[in-house]
């Protein structure tokens, strides 16, 4: 899915990143192992116009257009939309082996930092203008951060310290250029990456004429945002600078979106008409693109052996990877699964019940490969919890479970060494409950054998099944208080993978107490502080130590992280560039002549 990696695959090859912002060596084999070294066909003899269908996840349904990100509606589709209709001030994309934060697609000129790194100067291009022919000024990003200072407990992008926290002051230059004072020195590529990529221009003139608080403009903006079957009509969503607008927008979650004819960027469209369909299935999608009904899809990981017939067809073969990690969700403040779920020993022995290695193999036939921890894969060297059943066992007799009827209870109460756990009753059973997102084969299979591997070691396991957005609805944080809080134990959203990083891949919006996307509600001050110190160093070392501690603490269970697909592109539509941040740019694509040149 992706809210919001480079990494060590099989059969698809995935290699290791090899440094942070670094190699993002997106070099494949397909099934038969030859290498893939394509990474998007381009050249040929443009064809201007034409309208190319692009598939959607499995049960994937776009219901957020709003560029400020509300609980529950941080999709990865849901972001790469706003984006090509709100023009972030920078963008993720990869130059040569990395990524920079520097793209042609963002808003801004590459920031200028001083006084010590406590001073950000940001110089907007020039020429652009909103739909409604009005110029893109300074006033419109004070107007997306004054939005946000004064409404962030509503933001999902906020985390306390941070943005917009760690910004005393926001001093507008002229039209074009603004200066951001900050509380402290931080690492430039950290800020940059993970504080400046939330920067976005919205347009003050429209969706504020009468210059109302900033409080009441959020909740009229909000209120709008909450009315989904009238994103193409509602005319505050018209106002746009990106290359696209909306020309539909189905309940069903079909988005149709035709080119911004005052768009003044550099990267105007080809093509009269994007559409993204969704699909309830992966078999669904699968179907539809056999008879040729999209132009760019996906294929199952258990159809791989297929993809030469594909090839006849007339398609390319091109796996998307993802700089990202994919992991179950734990409740730690749920009523009755929260005090088993924060004893560091029952964490321990889950994880060593996940077979990462066999299941990334047999059920996603090599397009997974294992997560190691809380960045990804290629920046930690070793997995402290390796598949060990013996092992796991071993730490739940140590605690005090014996098994009776099949499923482990607690014999031996108490908070002590050798006894169960603090708030754990005598006798009480070892169960739990996954709430997992439906639509894919792989992920069924996947959480099926986690099941048996749970029950035999007495660990009763209940799966529940819901769209994605179902699952995201329901896994956010949550206080014990709460009735919410008691409708998930376990929740699993990662079929495409779980968390995209941009490219400073630190943890302060995962893992860092009451940080926006920590579904879980994990707190530990030792994470906190290894998270703060990846954002005020630029040493190598501190990110790799957070990876470690973090990997080793377990606030969620590490799964097997998919590549996000096994792309299936029309040979004719060029010109795709599949971003491991998952940000798309279809302004680039276009169609080409039957038998036109290129690689």
């Amino acid at each position: 899915m992706g809210l919001r990696s480079t990494r060590i695959r099989g059969p698809l090859g995935r290699t290791a990143a090899a440094v942070l912002l670094g190699i993002l060596a997106l070099v494949g084999c397909d099934p038969s192992g030859n290498v893939v070294t394509h990474l998007g066909a381009t050249g040929g003899t443009p064809v201007e116009g034409g309208t190319a269908t692009m598939a959607l996840p499995p049960a994937a349904t776009p219901n957020w257009i709003f560029p400020i990100g509300a609980p529950g509606y941080l999709a990865s589709y849901n972001s790469a939309i706003q984006n090509l209709l709100f023009l972030p001030l920078f963008a993720p994309e990869r130059k040569g082996d990395g990524l920079t934060m520097d793209s042609p697609r963002g808003l801004a000129r590459a920031p200028r930092y001083s006084d010590g790194n406590t001073t950000v100067s940001i110089t907007l291009k020039k020429g652009y203008t909103w739909s409604d022919g009005k110029p893109v000024t300074t006033r419109d990003v004070k107007f997306w951060f004054d939005l946000i200072r004064h409404n962030k407990q509503d933001w999902a992008g906020y985390t306390p310290k941070l943005m917009p926290d760690d910004v005393t002051a926001f001093e507008t230059v002229d039209d074009r250029t603004f200066r951001l004072r900050l509380d402290r020195a931080y690492n430039p590529a950290w800020f940059t990456a993970n504080e400046l990529q939330d920067f976005v221009a919205l347009p003050a003139h429209a969706w504020n004429p009468g210059r109302q608080s900033p409080e009441r403009t959020f909740a009229r903006l909000m209120r709008h945002a909450g009315q989904f079957s009238r994103f193409a009509t509602d005319p505050l969503w018209k106002t746009v600078d990106g290359p696209w607008r909306i020309e539909k927008w189905t309940t069903g979650g079909q988005v149709s979106l035709v080119p911004n004819r005052s768009y003044r960027g550099p990267d105007r469209p080809h093509l009269d008409r994007v559409v993204l369909k969704p699909f309830t299935t992966a078999d669904s999608e699968f179907n539809v693109l056999r008879a040729g009904g999209v132009d760019y899809g996906y294929i199952p990981p258990a159809v791989m052996a297929q993809s030469a017939t594909f090839e006849e067809r007339g398609y390319r073969l091109d796996p998307w990877e993802g700089w990202a990690v994919t992991y179950i969700v734990l409740n730690f403040q749920h009523p009755t699964a929260g005090p088993l779920l924060r004893q560091a020993y029952l964490r321990q022995a889950l994880q060593h019940l996940i077979d990462q290695k066999s299941i990334s193999r047999v059920i996603w036939h090599g397009s997974a490969a294992p997560t190691l921890g809380p960045v990804p894969a290629g920046l930690l060297d070793r997995d402290p919890y390796p598949y060990d059943p013996r092992r796991a066992k071993a730490l739940l007799a140590a605690h005090g479970w014996a098994g009776r009827d099949g499923t482990l209870r607690c014999a031996r109460p108490g908070r002590g060494a050798g006894e169960c756990g603090a708030g754990i009753e005598a006798g009480q059973e070892l169960r739990l409950t996954l709430l997992s997102q439906s639509g894919s084969t792989e992920t069924s299979n996947t959480m099926q054998a986690i099941k048996s591997a749970f029950d035999r070691a007495g660990i009763a396991l209940d799966i529940r099944q819901q769209p994605l957005n179902t699952v995201l609805g329901t896994t956010v944080p949550c206080r014990t208080s709460e009735p919410r809080c008691a409708q998930w134990q376990l929740g699993f959203f990662g079929t495409q993978g779980s968390w995209y990083f941009p490219p400073d891949p630190s943890g302060e919006r995962l893992f860092a107490t009451h940080a926006p996307s920590n579904m879980g509600n994990w707190s530990d001050p030792r994470t906190d502080r290894l998270i703060r110190a990846t954002e005020y160093s630029d040493a190598p070392a501190a990110m790799r130590t957070y990876g470690r501690e973090v990997a080793r603490q377990l606030p969620v269970l590490w799964t097997p992280n998919p590549a996000y697909q096994v792309s299936v592109i029309r040979n004719d539509l060029r010109g795709i560039d599949q971003n491991p941040t998952l940000s798309l740019a279809p302004q680039n694509w276009y169609f080409v002549k039957k038998g036109g040149a290129g690689r």
